[in-house]
């Protein structure tokens, strides 16, 4: 079963930073592309960064210069650290991962540019004038 679970949101003044962890459970995500997203209330979910399996990083123009993604393998672990946080960056915060294609020695393995099948639950990030 796959799992992703985040972690480190929490109230921050603007101006503020913090950063946020995706732990991976039975997902190689190595071999997988990723991204976070947000929703604000009564907005669309929207795309805030995406690291492809190849290692191509894209973000939003909204957040660019602000935030970082990055990863950890040996933690298994996908990050956004977030820099001079706006009132606008208020949202809950989503990891996703691509849909996993092969199973082995406990984890499933992506191939590559598939959707993103697999979700976080959500850590609520809130950002104070």
């Amino acid at each position: 079963q796959v799992q992703l679970v985040e972690s480190g949101g929490g109230s921050v003044q603007a101006g503020g930073s913090l950063k946020l962890s995706c732990a991976g459970y039975g997902l190689m995500l190595s071999s997988c592309g990723m991204g976070w997203y947000r929703q604000a209330p009564g907005n669309e979910r929207e795309l805030v960064s995406t690291r492809r399996s190849d290692g191509t990083i894209s973000y939003a123009d909204s957040v660019k210069g602000r935030f970082t993604i990055s990863r950890d393998n040996a933690k298994n672990t996908l990050y956004l650290e977030m820099n001079s946080l706006k009132t606008e960056d208020t949202a809950v915060y989503y990891c996703a991962a691509e849909t996993g294609a092969y199973y082995s020695g406990g984890y499933y393995f992506c191939m590559g540019d598939a959707d993103f099948g697999y979700w976080g639950q959500g850590t609520q990030v809130t950002v104070s004038s």
